[in-house]
């Protein structure tokens, strides 16, 4: 079995790295309690063999997964639902109201997803998304109580990056499962004294003024920690909220400085990659401008689409 693609945390979690696009892309988490157990994010069908092989080795049978819970339903957090639930027995799926219809008849992810990527490139990186039978549904309401055999799991609705978010509140780690509504921090972005992150504004939903009000909310618990999708464990979170802050600021003012452009995309995706690139290698000792630049394209594309849609809601 490779390595590096399990990290034992505390409280009984375990972060699995999903294998999508990358190592250390996107992360989900299994969560043991008492004899059950939560599956939070799935990644994509080729995750299930690395989540399945977990639960092998720490004894944990497909009979005591509880729930199966995607903080929403963008595909490298969700993409692996139906799979996982297909054989998970016991296992109950609790999504965000406006992403349930999409789990339980995924016709129109699975023709977006193509319409953007093409056939051939959505079932290398997605496989088959299967359906999920309405009645293993619970469409998670904000402030829902889940009862994990004794362990209390909270969910908050957290529009901003996307209207289906939620994250998930750990009362017993003091953690929250983000998604993406804390933002982008990769191991690679760890330096010596300073860890890079910054927000994900991502097509098609990003809204800034949602996206600052769920961050307030989140911090509103004082955590202690962060369970990030992209990727793992964050701590002292208080020291990157302001970051996160100004940069949704930032990128607003970058999109607004493009939106008289001819396609505003080009100017926002390069100020995107100036911006981080720039602080990045200013983070990281031995990572140069240009391979930090090289390192954050794909994050800086889809931002920068993100950030084009809403100039164009917003002006609409």
């Amino acid at each position: 079995m490779e390595q590096n693609i399990y990290t034992d945390l505390s409280e009984g979690i375990t972060c699995i790295d999903t294998g999508y696009l990358r190592p250390q892309m996107a992360a989900c988490y299994l969560v043991v309690h008492n004899g059950e157990a939560a599956i939070i994010e799935t990644g994509t069908n080729y995750t299930i063999p690395r989540i399945t092989a977990l639960m092998e080795q720490k004894g944990i049978s497909k009979e005591q997964i509880r729930y199966v819970i995607p903080t929403h339903v963008h595909l490298d957090h969700a993409g692996g639902v139906g799979g996982l639930m297909a054989i998970m027995p016991n296992a109950q799926l609790v999504v965000h109201p406006r992403g349930a219809r999409h789990l339980i008849d995924p016709a129109k992810l699975i023709q977006g997803t193509i319409a953007v990527y093409g056939e051939e490139k959505y079932h290398r990186l997605y496989g088959d998304l299967v359906p999920v039978p309405a009645e293993r549904v619970i469409e998670a309401e904000d402030e829902l109580k889940l009862d994990l055999n004794g362990r209390e799991l909270l969910i908050r609705h957290t529009p901003g990056h996307a209207e289906h978010h939620f994250c998930v509140w750990d009362q017993q780690s003091k953690g929250w499962f983000s998604g993406d509504n804390f933002g982008l921090s990769y191991r690679e972005f760890i330096g010596n004294e300073k860890r890079h992150i910054f927000p994900a504004t991502t097509p098609v939903h990003f809204n800034p003024d949602k996206m600052l009000d769920s961050l307030n909310l989140l911090m509103s618990y004082q955590p202690k920690r962060f369970y990030l999708t992209h990727f793992c464990l964050l701590e002292e979170p208080q020291k990157y909220v302001p970051i996160l802050k100004q940069r949704i600021q930032e990128y607003c003012d970058i999109a607004l400085a493009n939106e008289k452009t001819e396609d505003p995309y080009v100017g926002i995706k390069q100020a995107l990659l100036d911006l981080e690139g720039n602080v990045l290698a200013d983070y990281i000792a031995d990572m140069s401008v240009q391979s930090a630049k090289e390192f954050i394209d794909m994050d800086a594309e889809l931002n920068a689409q993100g950030l084009k849609v809403w100039l164009q809601r917003r002006a609409a």
